[in-house]
């Protein structure tokens, strides 16, 4: 009988397509080593940050007791303190989120044409070439890549170099202070990242369609609004979800190309967990810098009416 079902369970593994395609070796062999590192390296550490953001991890705390003073810090600060809320680090938060979708819209905004352009006109070694000069930088270091904004947006750097050169500027601009580095810095670190998903989007459209609207005298702008943005809304879903998560957690750009009084949430993250040394503080931060990029993703995922399986593609 044990013999009979599981010779039916192997009969009907085998009618499966995925199965059927790979075989049943490689296809075991793939499952299990996706699940391994989605269980090992994904949700593992994470219910164990969850589970550690509730510890007491204060010198002379009881690291075996669980409490809500970690996150009640973030919002209340220390009960010494004068102010009723932890203003500091409540306005860095919203500071990080509002900045994060500030990004996610420049970085739209600068990927969308060139991914347009290279889905519907450019072919063959012209699209093959602009690929090229897009990934071609990212070859380079995020660090590095980093420094190199920091020269060009510096005091002294290119720009105000060039500016002042020209005329236009009579001294120069503190690119850095005003934080115009870090945006710009983090808008040009992930823009494959939106300019990739939209683009395999876009290129499925069929041409005709946009032929079909022009002819009916559709000004270049209606075109877009009404056939090729509703067609790519899975792109537009997907490049704006990983931007803005990528963003918010950013570490390496806003720590070299943030002004002396600007601060990202995952530095204070960072302190937390190297300079402070409480690591329970430190996960409880990371958490709810997690579930709001979380609630951001869902958010998307209702506004472009797109489901995960479409937000995945």
């Amino acid at each position: 009988m044990l013999q009979k079902n599981t010779d039916t369970v192997w009969a009907n593994l085998r009618q499966v397509t995925f199965v059927k395609k790979n075989g049943v070796l490689v296809s075991t062999y793939l499952i299990s080593a996706v699940f391994i590192w989605v269980v090992l390296m994904i949700i593992a550490p994470q219910l164990y940050m969850v589970d550690f953001s509730f510890r007491d991890g204060a010198i002379g705390g009881d690291p075996d007791a669980y409490t809500l003073k970690n996150y009640s810090y973030l919002i209340f600060g220390r009960d010494s303190d004068e102010n009723l809320f932890n203003l500091l680090h409540l306005q860095i938060f919203l500071k990080t989120i509002l900045a994060s979708v500030g990004v996610t819209l420049l970085a739209f905004l600068l990927c969308y044409p060139i991914a347009y352009y290279l889905a519907q006109s450019t072919k063959g070694g012209t699209t093959r070439l602009f690929l090229i000069a897009l990934i071609l930088p990212f070859w380079v270091n995020e660090i590095l890549r980093a420094f190199a904004f920091r020269i060009l947006f510096g005091s002294s750097g290119v720009i105000n170099v060039s500016l002042m050169g020209l005329g236009i500027l009579d001294e120069p601009i503190d690119f850095i202070k005003a934080d115009v580095a870090m945006y710009a810095g983090l808008s040009y670190a992930y823009i494959l990242l939106m300019v990739f998903p939209i683009y395999n989007a876009i290129e499925s459209l069929d041409h005709n369609q946009i032929e079909a609207a022009r002819d009916l005298g559709s000004p270049w702008w209606r075109i877009h609004y009404r056939v090729v943005i509703p067609y790519a809304k899975p792109g537009i879903a997907s490049g704006c979800t990983m931007v803005f998560m990528l963003s918010a957690g950013a570490l390496a750009v806003p720590q070299i190309l943030g002004g002396p009084s600007s601060l990202w949430f995952t530095q204070i993250i960072y302190d937390w967990f190297f300079t402070g040394g409480d690591w329970s503080r430190g996960s409880a931060y990371a958490f709810v810098l997690l579930f709001s990029c979380i609630i951001f993703v869902l958010a998307v995922m209702k506004f472009f009416k797109v489901n995960l399986g479409e937000l995945a593609k």
